[in-house]
């Protein structure tokens, strides 16, 4: 268990705002900003579904201090999507967007671990709606609000940029075993300025 956290049973709902509608037919996933070839990878809901697919078990770490454990999450691995959609050269962040405009910015470095993965099913189903279907990020080794649920995009960085609860007080980076819960703890030079 990572520090300051607590064992909690079951798999607690949280998130800001309402639980959106999926409509597959205008639903994609799209990935932009500094590719490598400079323009824009977009998949549609049936492309998505045959990409090849992973399995990582993992905890789920709530900043606030939960952590629920030993969830099998099944999707694209992060690293899948590097390879079809590479980053330029000077990539050093990816903003992670999802439905209503929420965003969570990682590392590159975060983003390709063997561990992320893009997600479509919990426990061998599908994701609830509430959880986040059709596509939730999973980082395991960041708190939750960087694993934001109703994903819709990928934007390669070549600076770093806040997202939604790293704009509002959240730590940048957000790593568990570090205890990043919160921008205070922040270094002078630890994240870009606030907007």
């Amino acid at each position: 268990m990572p520090p300051g956290q607590r064992h909690v049973h079951g798999w607690p709902v949280s998130h800001y705002g309402p639980v959106p509608r999926f409509r597959p037919e205008r639903w994609n996933l799209r990935v932009f900003g500094a590719t490598a070839a400079g323009d824009e990878h977009s998949w549609t809901f049936e492309e998505f579904t045959v990409l090849p697919r992973v399995t990582v078990v993992a905890d789920l770490h709530c900043a606030a201090g939960p952590t629920s454990t030993d969830h099998e999450w099944f999707g694209i691995a992060a690293t899948t999507v590097l390879e079809l959609a590479p980053p330029a050269p000077d990539v050093t962040h990816v903003m992670a967007w999802a439905e209503y405009g929420y965003t969570a910015n990682l590392r590159l470095s975060d983003f390709m671990t063997p561990e992320t993965l893009l997600a479509t099913h919990h426990n061998g189903e599908l994701l609830t709606a509430e959880h986040g279907f059709p596509l939730r990020l999973v980082v395991p080794h960041l708190y939750g609000y960087k694993g934001p649920k109703w994903l819709r995009a990928i934007e390669y960085m070549t600076e770093d940029r806040r997202g939604f609860w790293e704009d509002r007080g959240y730590h940048n980076i957000g790593d568990v075993w570090t205890e990043q819960r919160y921008s205070h703890q922040e270094r002078e030079s630890g994240g870009p300025a606030r907007q």
